[in-house]
Order: C-alpha cells, then structure tokens, then sequence
C-alpha cells in the first residue's frame, strides 16, 4: 500500500488510483507486466506462477518456492515522479500484511510501501540504494523492492490482491 507521507498529518495525501484531468499518464496495458528481462522474471526458470496487484499500486510477483517479489507499478513510479532515495528492509525482518517495508522519496513527496502479504524478507534490491532512478526507469522488474518468503502461499489467492485485469479497470474507472 502505497502510501504518501506528506507532513503535517492532516495534510497526508495518497497517490490517486487514476490520472487527474489533463495530466499524463503512459497507460497501455503494457506497462502493468513483468518484464521479462528482469530478475524477477527469471528467478526461475519458468518465471512467476502469478503476478497481482493493489489497489494502492504495488505489484507482487509470486514464484514456485513460495517467494515473491514487491514493487511498485508504473503508475505508482510516474505519481511518484523522480525519485531521489529508496529505503528498504533489512533482510531477515520478518512483516505483515500491511506493514511498511521500506520507502521512496521523490521530487514530489516520500511514500511508504507496506508488503501486500506476510513473510521473511530473504533478499532486497541493493541497486536501488546507488541507483534511486531505476524505480522510474524500469519499476515493474529491475526495481524490485524485497523478496519475501511467504509465510502463507496461500494469501496471493486474498480478495485484496486484484489480478491485471481487475487492476487495469481500478484506472479506468477513476
């Protein structure tokens, strides 16, 4: 869950679920899949066994092992605009659903990301710290943020967690 953390607290705005009128936002179904040039994609040989999202804008790539992968979408990253700092986890921290598992900063403003599902962080995508850009550059792939072993595989199949399709219409009906 992608969230703003503008200060004061009365002031906390979030991320819209869709482009205001007249602003810009490459949509195409496209830029919601993995690409699959990333690490997330080949991880294993035969790639993610399901990818969901939020509806706050992450995206959760789950493989055979029961491990998965969070990131932000494209959306989220072009709300975002340039980011400027990334913080993630510490490996082996253990987090909930709904936890916050890092942040982005940006021109903009400074976003908690919260892990759709519960876990082990097992590994977090250092290039992200020399290299805060790669979120706006490939955000659904190379900027992962975490990969989490789930605790239960079987809450990638939660109400909460939309498929592409369901996701794609969230934006379109805002």
């Amino acid at each position: 869950m992608l969230r703003s953390l503008l200060r004061p607290a009365a002031a906390r705005t979030f991320l819209p679920r869709a482009p205001a009128f007249g602003s810009f936002v490459r949509y195409n179904s496209s830029n919601f899949k993995i690409n699959t040039q990333s690490h997330v994609f080949k991880y294993l040989q035969e790639g993610p066994k399901a990818v969901k999202y939020t509806a706050e804008h992450e995206w959760i790539a789950v493989h055979e092992d029961d491990t998965a992968f969070i990131g932000i979408t494209t959306y989220a990253a072009e709300a975002l605009g340039d980011a400027t700092f990334v913080e993630l986890p510490e490996v082996g921290q253990e987090v909930d659903v709904g936890e916050s598992i890092g942040s982005v900063e940006s021109v903009k403003s400074a976003s908690e990301i919260y892990s759709p599902v519960a876990g082990e962080v097992i590994a977090i995508n250092e290039a992200l710290e020399s290299n805060p850009l790669l979120i706006n550059e490939h955000p659904m792939g190379d900027a992962w943020i975490a990969q989490i072993k789930l605790s239960e595989p079987s809450a990638i199949e939660s109400d909460d967690l939309l498929t592409e399709a369901q996701y794609e219409s969230t934006l379109e009906e805002n």
